[in-house]
Parts: C-alpha cells; sequence; structure tokens
C-alpha cells in the first residue's frame, strides 16, 4: 500500500494521510461486494429501505463533522459544505422510498401472461470527482443500493476523507458487510480496474469528458453499463425584456460557486446587445462583491482552488491578449486563491470561450437576437445546464427548447434537485442521475412469460 497527503487548500497544510489502494486490494473488494451481492439483492425491499433511511439518520447526526471535513479537505465555504452533507441526507432518504417502488408490469398477450421485473446489475463501481465529493457520491451509491447492488466507492485522490467517513456511517448504520465500501487510491488503479474487473456491472464516473471517454472506451470491451456527467461550458442567457438588475446581481453565484470548479457552472454570460453596456456595469460591483477567504467563516461565499497545480491550470486562460473586464478580491498569503475574473474575448474561438475553465473566470459576450443567442449557446461540445433570463413566458418555453442541455433554469441557477433527473447532452455526459428513474439505471429490465394455455 502506498499513503497519499491530504492538503486543505486553503491554508496548504497537510491535514491527514490515507492509505491509497493498489489493485490487488482493489481486487478483493471487488470479490467481497460480488460475495455480499445475494444476500443484498435477497433482503426485503422494505427492509433495505429501513436500513438507507438508517444511513441517512447516521448521515445527519454527523452532519457538522462531515461539513468541517469538507472545509478543511476541499476548501468548500461552511455553508456549501453543510448543504452537501444534507444533500446525502436527503438523497439517501429519496433512495429509501425507491426498493418498493421498482415496479414491473404485467403486460397483455395471448396464452399467458407477461411480468417485467427489475433486476440488481451487480457490483457497481462509482468514481467520484474532487469538486463536490459528498454529494456526487451519494447521487451514486444512494440509487444503486436501493436496487439491490452492492457498491464499491473510490472517491478523488485530492479529496477521500468525506467518502471515507460515510463509508463508516453506512456500517455504523447496520448496513451487511462489503455492501457498501469505500477505497481511496489512484484513477489509474482502482479505477481502472473497476473498468475491467469482470465482476463489476457498472461503472458510475463523474469527471473530465477525455477521461470519462477512455472509461466508456474500456467498458464496451465487456459491454459493461455506465453513466458518465462530464464536463460543462453552459451559457448564462440575459435577454433585453428581463430584470437586468437581478440577472447581474445573481450572475456571479451562478459561476463562482465552489471557486468555478463545478460542471454546471454558467461560464458564459450571454447578453442581448442593446443592454450589454447596462448589464456589465451592474454586473462589476456584484463580481467585486463576491466575499473570497477563510471557508471556515460562514460569511464566506467563496474558497479557494483545489490545488497549486490546478491554480496554474485556470491562470493558464488568461494569455497576454485577454481583455479582463474587472476582477474580484482574493487573499494574501497561502492558500490556492484566485480571483472572481471577468473577461470579454475577442473572438468566439478564445480557449476561454470554447474550453471548460473549471474555475472562477467568466466570459461575457453580445448577442443579438434569440437566434444568435440559442447559435452562440450551442456553439460547444458540451451540454449540461444553463440559465435564461426574460420576463416572456413564451420565450422562456422556446429558448429551454431550443438550448442543446439537459439541465435549464429560467431566471434563476438552480439545476440539481435530488428529486429530478441531472445529466447532459452531447459530450456532457450519458444516462441520468437523481429522481424518479434513478435507481431503474441500476437494473436490468427481465421479461417473463408464463403459459396458460
Amino acid at each position: 500500500m502506498t499513503t497519499t497527503q491530504v492538503v486543505n487548500p486553503a491554508t496548504e497544510e497537510v491535514v491527514a494521510t490515507v492509505e491509497a489502494a493498489d489493485e490487488a486490494a482493489t481486487d478483493v473488494a471487488i470479490e467481497r461486494a460480488q460475495q455480499a451481492l445475494p444476500g443484498w439483492r435477497a433482503v426485503a425491499p422494505g427492509d433495505r429501505a429501513r436500513l438507507l433511511r438508517r444511513f441517512a439518520e447516521a448521515v445527519d447526526a454527523d452532519l457538522e463533522n462531515l461539513a468541517a471535513l469538507e472545509v478543511r479537505n476541499a476548501g468548500h465555504t461552511i455553508g456549501n459544505a453543510r448543504w452537501e452533507a444534507g444533500n446525502v441526507r436527503d438523497v439517501l432518504h429519496y433512495s429509501a422510498g425507491l426498493p418498493e417502488r421498482l415496479l414491473g408490469s404485467q403486460i397483455p398477450v395471448a396464452g399467458g401472461v407477461n411480468l417485467t421485473f427489475h433486476e440488481p446489475l451487480g457490483v457497481v463501481g462509482i468514481i467520484v470527482p474532487w469538486n463536490f465529493p459528498m454529494p456526487i457520491a451519494a447521487w451514486g451509491f444512494g440509487p444503486a443500493l436501493a436496487a439491490g447492488n452492492t457498491v464499491v466507492l473510490k472517491p478523488a485522490e485530492l479529496t477521500p476523507l468525506t467518502a471515507v467517513r460515510l463509508g463508516e456511517l453506512a456500517a455504523r448504520a447496520g448496513l451487511p458487510d462489503n455492501v457498501f465500501q469505500v477505497i481511496p487510491g489512484r484513477g489509474s488503479v482502482v479505477g481502472a480496474r473497476f473498468v475491467t474487473h469482470p465482476a463489476v456491472r457498472k461503472v458510475v464516473f463523474t469527471g473530465s469528458t477525455e477521461v470519462g471517454k477512455q472509461i466508456m472506451a474500456g467498458c464496451a470491451d465487456q459491454v459493461k453499463r455506465v453513466t458518465l456527467e462530464l464536463g460543462g461550458k453552459n451559457a448564462n442567457i440575459v435577454f433585453a425584456d428581463a430584470d437586468v438588475e437581478r440577472a447581474a446581481a445573481t450572475a456571479p453565484y451562478g459561476v463562482f460557486d465552489n471557486a468555478g470548479q463545478d460542471c454546471c457552472a454558467r461560464s458564459r454570460i450571454l447578453v442581448q446587445r442593446s443592454i450589454f453596456d447596462r448589464f456589465l456595469e451592474l454586473l462589476e460591483p456584484a463580481v467585486r462583491g463576491v466575499r473570497v477567504g477563510d471557508p471556515a467563516d460562514a460569511d464566506t461565499e467563496m474558497g479557494p482552488l483545489i490545488s497549486a497545480a490546478h491554480r496554474e491550470r485556470v491562470a493558464g486562460f488568461l494569455e497576454p491578449s485577454t481583455k479582463v473586464a474587472f476582477t474580484g478580491s482574493r487573499p494574501d498569503g497561502p492558500g490556492f486563491w484566485f480571483p472572481p475574473t471577468v473577461v470579454l474575448p475577442s473572438s468566439p474561438a478564445d480557449r476561454v470561450v470554447t474550453e471548460e475553465v473549471f474555475g472562477p473566470v467568466v466570459a461575457v459576450l453580445p448577442f443579438d437576437d434569440e437566434a444568435d443567442a440559442l447559435r452562440i449557446a450551442n456553439d460547444t461540445e458540451y451540454g449540461l445546464s444553463g440559465s435564461i433570463w426574460t420576463s416572456d413566458v413564451g420565450r422562456a418555453l422556446r429558448v429551454s427548447r431550443g438550448v442543446e442541455a439537459g439541465n435549464l433554469s429560467v431566471n434563476s441557477h438552480s439545476s440539481v434537485r435530488y428529486w429530478t433527473p441531472f445529466g447532459g447532452f452531447k459530450q456532457s455526459g450519458l444516462g441520468r442521475e437523481l429522481g424518479p428513474d434513478a435507481a431503474r439505471a441500476f437494473t436490468e429490465t427481465k421479461n417473463v412469460f408464463i403459459a396458460t394455455d
């Protein structure tokens, strides 16, 4: 076993040392999950639901500890971290309602009775990113467990602490041994073994589109199921008939939340040309007003980036020719800080317009009319989320239908609710998480005909 040092991105201090699993340890975990599968799938739906509710209650009782861990490990603001731990609890409670609702069908046929069943897939490998370590883990393991699968979860190397704690809470809640295992390690070792091990019947991955493509290609060798939630280059479209003051005041929080390390970040703001200058005038004080600092402070609105390497990558998008309109603040001293930054691209081909920055940098571009807004919004390989600001209901519906993205919000920046589906178009991913059908994504439909003649 090798070890990984976990660093607080706000202070650059080492806060923990975690053992990293090798391929042999990964195989052992997968084999244990395979052995635990028959017993778990045989648990009555109501009893499986009860155990998931106990898991949710254990998370709720540990919410402040989980949040504090995330502040130290990922640099999330304490307000965000509390929401994230609460989201894990809520996803588990919601998932607890699914085992008894995995309903099959009786389909009319001649000469007998035809029934369908939703059978669990088996062992599910879940690969979690570093940007939202808690909720994204739960979006996978909650419905997977509800459907009767066993789960092996690999947290990101940079942010393993809350996942390890969730594994401890699952055991404390009474989940049977090896039904839910957390194994920290490198993606090239643990994650790659999820792809190649024949006992793993599905891989759930959230992360970069580049790695997602590799996982999808690897899984094809065994025709292994995948759910992929990948990158985003999302548009925040502001029409002239919108409440411009509100649109400008909220725009920073649509892109700078979690320091822009969010695949749903609205990192392109498209503003109708007739209000472009006015919008920028209103946006500047809103950006300068974003409170950047100690993530443990309840008043802080934006924390640091996850690592020095990632800060360097984000800074690389600001080339000498990039026109920076204005920036917000950032603390001095240690920590991987980067100020909220607004740029005015010189060309639609600029990297800051076409590539996912995954940091607190937003490009503001003008458009002429609805058709032009849709053309610009859809001129990307991604299609995850976005916002539309208008007072015209007809326009809101037309543009919502026209934008090629899986999760849109009108006059807000909200994309994720645990009881509604979440996922992307195009190269933003494959499949849907959350919502009433989440557990079915972890099942196979079995058809049974019973002859009566």
